[in-house]
């Protein structure tokens, strides 16, 4: 199927929306893992209002994001592409787009549902949590195209 202008501007758009929600992650994700060490270290193991919050932003952005990557990858012409050639695999850059990234982004939305759930049901913070909170920003950092984000830091 040829790639129509209905297409790419639908990709262009779609394209635009997820670097904007990246920017929103990226600072609700501190905002998460600060709290999170700061109930960790301060307040007992006790979770705060903040924690709370944060966590359910946080999760709710990690949900969005997900769907619109899904979204992104139904419209990629590179997603195509890679395919059609068979170099998805081989080429690092493809794999890192089209597999690494929305896999790694895919258990991170997963560990941020389990901690949501763990926070509105219990009042201490858990270890296994904490360490699950970690995981789940690491994966984000790691998966996080910040050449593509922050082109001007690293240029």
């Amino acid at each position: 199927m040829p790639l129509t202008k209905y297409t790419m501007d639908t990709f262009k758009i779609i394209t635009e929306a997820h670097k904007g929600f990246a920017y929103l992650i990226l600072l609700a994700g501190i905002i998460f893992v600060v709290a999170l060490l700061v109930t960790m270290f301060g307040y007992s193991g006790k979770i705060s209002k903040l924690l709370r919050k944060s966590t359910l932003f946080t999760m709710i952005l990690f949900h969005i994001q997900l769907i619109v990557g899904i979204l992104m990858l139904v419209f990629s012409p590179g997603l195509k592409g890679a395919l059609e050639s068979g170099t998805l695999m081989s080429n690092s850059a493809a794999r890192f787009s089209y597999v690494e990234h929305p896999v790694s982004m895919l258990i991170g939305v997963i560990l941020m549902t389990i901690i949501n759930k763990y926070m509105k049901t219990n009042e201490t913070l858990a270890m296994k949590i904490v360490i699950m909170g970690v995981i789940a920003f690491a994966l984000f950092a790691y998966a996080f195209p910040w050449t593509r984000v922050f082109p001007s830091l690293f240029a």
